[in-house]
């Protein structure tokens, strides 16, 4: 088959005689469809191998060497168990994250966190391929009439889903977010999904504060120093201080604006990886008692099938797709990626 195969930083190659996967037990065997680039394959292609070294994922996996990349795709069933509820033709899309269900962690609900976590196109084989096997349970069915290409923004959505949940906001709550791009959009998708809150997007102008409008928004405020942007938000929210902060930008320095523009006891949540480490005002912290939390992943069983949900609403679209390219274009868009020239989901066609 064909795939795109990382040997390491700045070195993906497309092959056609790549081995077809073949189908384990648990396992639904998937004509890949749409696979979408993500900021992790990024981070990989740039300086990679960086996330998910030689630890626990590889052991569980048993994976060495180069590896297919691809933790955002969707397809169409060719081969399942008969108990897996899926059959030949069903069109699903993939959590990717695999957890094992019983470690202390996986008890809780939270499977992104299990011990023995791994993830398909991090930690073995994913979906820039014609054929990826797929464990049945991190899949979850397309609704009837929402398009492969919209479907492939579930994974990433339910991410932003999940970072909505963890960041505590509640009916009523003064949310801010800082940053306007793809995972903040997601986010706020998440945000208007789950809660009735006022919700003020940080953003520079142009079409980043024009589509947080479109997804909710009450208000789009322009990046300044604190305390001119800490007025700004105070008079969005009719002088009060918001109760929460969703870092979604990982920009330098914005996980210490968002601890300075949130009320006192409030809580912040960080989402965007920022490149440095960041410097923070612990002082600030402790006295105003502020609490930090941070989101990783996503909960497939919670946040899947909500994602798809909100897809099929058309609440999320089009506009948060930047296009559709053959495999050879992986690398191009890749550096593109990484220059932060791209604004929305580049998806990967397989077959073309």
């Amino acid at each position: 088959m064909r795939a795109a195969v990382y040997h390491g930083d700045h070195d993906i190659r497309v092959s056609s005689t790549v081995p077809a996967p073949s189908r384990g037990a648990g396992e639904v065997l998937l004509r890949v469809v749409r696979s979408g680039l993500c900021g992790t394959d990024a981070t990989e292609w740039a300086v990679g191998p960086k996330v998910f070294p030689v630890t626990v994922a590889h052991r569980v996996t048993g994976h060495t060497g180069p590896m297919i990349p691809g933790h955002e795709f969707v397809g169409e069933v060719v081969e399942a168990d008969a108990d897996s509820g899926f059959q030949p033709g069903d069109r699903v899309a993939s959590g990717a994250g695999v957890w094992c269900g019983t470690c202390a962690r996986c008890l809780e609900g939270r499977t992104n966190m299990c011990e023995r976590y791994w993830t398909l196109g991090l930690s073995t084989d994913g979906g820039m391929a014609e054929y990826v096997s797929v464990p049945s349970r991190t899949l979850a069915r397309i609704p009837d009439g929402l398009s492969f290409d919209h479907a492939a923004l579930a994974q990433p959505l339910a991410v932003g889903i999940h970072a909505a949940r963890r960041s505590g906001a509640r009916d009523g709550d003064r949310v801010v977010i800082i940053g306007g791009g793809a995972i903040a959009s997601f986010v706020l998708a998440g945000l208007r999904h789950l809660i009735h809150a006022t919700v003020v997007v940080v953003e520079f102008p142009g079409p980043k504060q024009e589509r947080a409008l479109r997804f909710g928004a009450s208000a789009v405020l322009a990046p300044a120093a604190v305390p001119e942007l800490s007025d700004a938000v105070a008079e969005a929210f009719g002088g009060a201080r918001p109760d929460v902060v969703i870092e979604a930008s990982g920009a330098p320095g914005q996980l210490a604006t968002a601890v300075a523009l949130v009320r006192d006891g409030g809580r912040v949540l960080a989402v965007g990886l920022p490149k440095a480490k960041p410097e923070l005002d612990v002082h600030s912290l402790v006295f105003r008692e502020v609490t930090i939390d941070s989101s990783l992943a996503h909960v497939c069983d919670a946040d899947l099938g909500p994602a798809l949900d909100i897809l099929a609403e058309g609440v999320v679209g089009p506009e948060l797709l930047a296009g559709v390219v053959p495999l050879e274009a992986l690398p191009e868009q890749l550096e593109l990626l990484v220059a932060g020239r791209l604004d929305g989901k580049v998806l990967i066609d397989p077959w073309a």
